[in-house]
């Protein structure tokens, strides 16, 4: 029998070069992480946020929700990286940053309430950096597992884009819970701030 739960795949809205990953009843992470440590992902404000080279548009996405660990397959994927987070509801869920998702991807947890480790497979951020594209140019995979909590690993580095967040800060800086403030991360603050706002 396959430890594949569930999977499946479409279109994710991206807005500020990223969309995310969060539980809609409770953060999933209590960690400050930025870009730069990783090159694909960050952790602010309880969620888990995928850093896309375009600026705006649409990623398209696969979820997989998995029983126990899944082989490791760097197949054609460009990065990998995997990150620990808890979800207090059993909802890891998928979603856009400014907007509500027409067709919600199932839940990445696949065994309820708890620990789960996300594996999160990138490719195409080259493709259109910093544009606002109509058409699909990057692709996800996002695979998610019980398992407890670990840290941050970095499976493969490849495209250009990652390179370039990674090298934004110097890997020995300290995590603070305020990225540098560069263009991308002055966005996030305007963009973070307004949603509070709203809420």
């Amino acid at each position: 029998m396959s430890d594949l739960a569930h999977a499946d795949s479409g279109r994710v809205r991206v807005d500020y070069h990223h969309f995310l990953i969060y539980d809609p009843e409770a953060p999933v992470t209590e960690e400050e992480l930025d870009v730069s440590h990783s090159g694909l992902i960050a952790l602010g404000d309880g969620q888990v946020e995928i850093h896309t080279g375009i600026h705006s548009g649409n990623a398209q996405v696969t979820v997989a929700a998995h029983r126990t660990a899944p082989e490791a397959d760097p197949g054609p994927w460009q990065e990998i990286v995997e990150v620990s987070v808890h979800t207090p509801s059993g909802a890891l869920l998928v979603g856009a940053v400014m907007d509500d998702m027409e067709e919600e991807l199932p839940s990445l947890a696949a065994s309820g309430p708890g620990d789960y480790r996300l594996r999160v497979h990138a490719r195409g951020r080259d493709t259109a950096v910093d544009l606002t594209t109509r058409e699909i140019t990057e692709r996800y995979l996002i695979q998610g597992w019980p398992a407890p909590p670990a840290p941050l690993q970095i499976l493969r580095t490849g495209d250009r884009y990652g390179a370039q967040q990674r090298s934004s800060a110097p890997p020995s800086a300290p995590v603070t819970s305020r990225p540098a403030r560069d263009q991308s991360a002055q966005e996030r603050d305007i963009l973070h701030r307004s949603l509070r706002n709203e809420q």
